[in-house]
């Protein structure tokens, strides 16, 4: 970097970090008000509250560090306007473009650190929030079904070359991801039913396997139709086989992670478990758009850094004393707020009017880039 570039790095980033621990102090304080609703519930203790709100401060990290870096910049701008000192550095030939590729390099690192948070810390953090809450409550994850969680499976092949279909109901989803009442309905290619299978709880072995305990193995077999009655194909008849084994190796295409989408929100997973449960709804011909406008908004969301600090940019050509730098800041808040509410709005317009993924997730960020773009060739010009 350039000597007027390490000062702005060094500006930006300490304003950043303070404004970035305000705001998770401020969200914290008002997370840990909501959760006192639960204290007192089971052996939810209002340290467990404190640990709950804690592990999910990496998520809102993520979601303020945009908005951060807008305040942030913002208010080292506006000092220098008020200052003079960036009039200074344009007078020693300081160009708005070079202004520019400076920002964009400067709010590299801010990206990284964005995605960082967003892929590796936040959904561990908040996988592991929600664990301390369900064992501190003594409860365990499941639908708004009374019968559980129902799930498709579609096995690629199997030993004699069949495809299976099963239908997987989950009664509970316990926090450390052992399954308990589980109820595994089998079919074969031609969707005939050929085995039910029920236990009373289950464990991943990893490598596409559950261990199974306590089923209950009912085999189907249809029986041919004497030659004096027709044949009836909505009143088949067959011979039921049923075995009950202590445990049981099953091989599946469910994992923990696809099941785990009960656990967190899809906002709040990693690209890669969104990237595989998209794959295996697809697999199973179920409808995806939830999630793929969650894959693209976790693609495209850091790179909003970027945008936020070239729409601050404008502010360092407005030439105001120091008594209105606070007006700025809270322009900047203001421009900040605006840019989350229209985010949310596009999501929720773009799940309701069916938009494409990519369209609905960078269009919020691509407004707001023009906009730093006419404001900054707006004040170059005057």
């Amino acid at each position: 970097m350039r000597i007027y570039e390490r000062y702005f790095a060094r500006q930006i980033y300490l304003a950043f970090v303070f404004v970035l621990f305000a705001f998770s102090a401020l969200f914290f304080f008002f997370d840990l008000i909501n959760e006192l609703n639960t204290v007192g519930h089971g052996n939810y203790k209002f340290g467990y509250a404190v640990l709950r709100v804690a592990l999910q401060t990496p998520s809102r990290f993520y979601e303020i560090i945009p908005v951060a870096a807008l305040i942030a910049t913002i208010y080292v701008f506006a000092q220098m306007a008020a200052s003079s000192e960036y009039t200074i550095f344009r007078v020693s030939g300081l160009a708005t473009g070079q202004s520019l590729r400076s920002l964009v390099k400067i709010g590299i690192p801010l990206v990284a650190v964005t995605y960082f948070i967003g892929e590796v810390v936040g959904p561990y953090s908040d996988q592991l929030s929600e664990r301390v809450r369900l064992q501190a409550l003594g409860s365990a994850v499941s639908t708004n079904f009374q019968s559980g969680v129902w799930v498709k499976d579609t096995l690629t092949a199997r030993e004699d070359g069949q495809q299976v279909t099963r239908f997987v109901n989950v009664g509970e989803l316990m926090p450390d991801a052992t399954i308990t009442k589980v109820r595994i309905y089998e079919f074969d290619s031609q969707f005939r039913l050929t085995n039910v299978r029920i236990a009373q709880s289950g464990r991943y072995e990893g490598d596409g396997h559950w261990l199974l305990k306590g089923v209950s193995d009912t085999n189907l077999t249809p029986i041919a139709p004497s030659a004096t009655k027709p044949v009836d194909a909505l009143n088949p008849v067959f011979r039921a086989t049923q075995v009950v084994l202590p445990e049981f190796s099953l091989r599946s295409d469910l994992t923990p992670q696809i099941l785990s989408v009960l656990l967190i929100s899809p906002d709040r997973m990693s690209i890669y478990n969104l990237f595989r449960y998209i794959q295996h709804l697809t697999e199973n011909r179920q409808d995806t758009q939830r999630y793929e406008l969650a894959l693209w908004k976790k693609l495209l969301y850091p790179f909003a850094v970027l945008v936020m600090l070239i729409l601050s940019l404008p502010f360092a050509y407005l030439h105001t004393r120091a008594g209105v730098v606070g007006v700025k800041v809270f322009g900047g808040i203001m421009l900040g707020m605006s840019f989350q509410l229209i985010n949310t709005l596009f999501s929720h317009m773009g799940m309701l009017n069916t938009w494409p993924a990519p369209m609905t997730a960078a269009t919020p960020a691509l407004i707001y880039l023009a906009l730093g773009l006419i404001g900054l060739r707006w004040v170059d010009r005057h």
